[in-house]
């Protein structure tokens, strides 16, 4: 018997039912399958904002990319840390930039640190429910001085002086609370987001790669550094200060010192 007699002796399926059932609806708030983290962390000082984040993108188990940017700029002295979906945080952002520069054409300014913090939380607030991941931390320096702001997806906003985010922040939050001081040198203030950050990408599995350290300044925020957590060099550098920012931790310490005591136990 010849193949083609084989193929038409075969038993037909029936056809399918019509109309086709609807396909089943998935849930807005459905939570994302895959697990993923980082450590973002700012904190305000005299001298304006320092912020520092880890540059490790994890999806899942994979990372994504090791040499992400998760501090954004919005404008010459506003920048933004990142924690969440990538994404929707560049997404939001992008609104956030557009909004911002519709609000300096109509007023003839800039807007402040807490103006921002309020159109971001207005924007996210109008989608809350539809399974947006976006926590970003605000540092910029305004009319009012160095402001920090958190918002959350949901709408949430808060003026901060110290903020950590991601599934590092505890790690970070241990060494922030110990050594963080509002008046301490900018050279004390990077060794401590350089090591807050590597501390936290030691014991978080989904933290690492680089150490990204950036500074508000009234004058627009600058770059300071990057280093490499994973190298044995860089990984010291980033838990210990250099011998110049030890001796600018022992100025300050010296210049807060009580007069005819010492440090020194005996």
């Amino acid at each position: 018997m010849a193949l083609q007699d084989l193929l038409c002796c075969r038993p037909r399926s029936p056809p399918p039912p019509w109309p086709l059932p609807p396909p089943c609806p998935v849930p807005a708030d459905t939570p994302c399958p895959l697990p993923h983290g980082t450590t973002t962390l700012a904190f305000r000082l005299a001298q304006g904002v320092v912020a520092a984040a880890d540059t490790r993108s994890s999806c899942g188990t994979y990372v994504a990319c090791p040499a992400s940017r998760k501090v954004l700029p919005v404008h010459a002295r506003l920048l933004a840390t990142t924690s969440g979906t990538s994404a929707d945080c560049a997404t939001w952002l992008r609104a956030l930039r557009c909004q911002l520069a519709l609000r300096r054409q109509e007023d003839g300014r800039e807007p402040g640190v807490a103006e921002a913090a309020a159109l971001l939380a207005g924007g996210l607030r109008a989608w809350r429910g539809r399974g947006l991941c976006v926590a970003v931390a605000l540092c910029g320096w305004d009319r009012a001085g160095p402001g920090l702001w958190y918002v959350y997806s949901d709408g949430t906003r808060l003026p901060l002086d110290v903020v950590a985010v991601g599934s590092g922040s505890p790690y970070a939050y241990g060494l922030l609370d110990g050594a963080y001081r509002p008046d301490m040198p900018p050279a004390a203030a990077y060794a401590l987001a350089r090591r807050a950050v590597a501390h936290a990408a030691r014991r978080d599995a989904y933290s690492g790669g680089c150490v990204d350290v950036f500074h508000v300044r009234r004058s627009g925020w600058v770059w300071v550094s990057r280093g490499d957590v994973g190298e044995l060099g860089g990984l010291a550098r980033a838990l210990g200060p250099t011998e110049e920012e030890e001796g600018a931790e022992q100025t300050s310490v010296d210049q807060y010192k009580p007069a005819g005591t010492s440090l020194e136990h005996h």
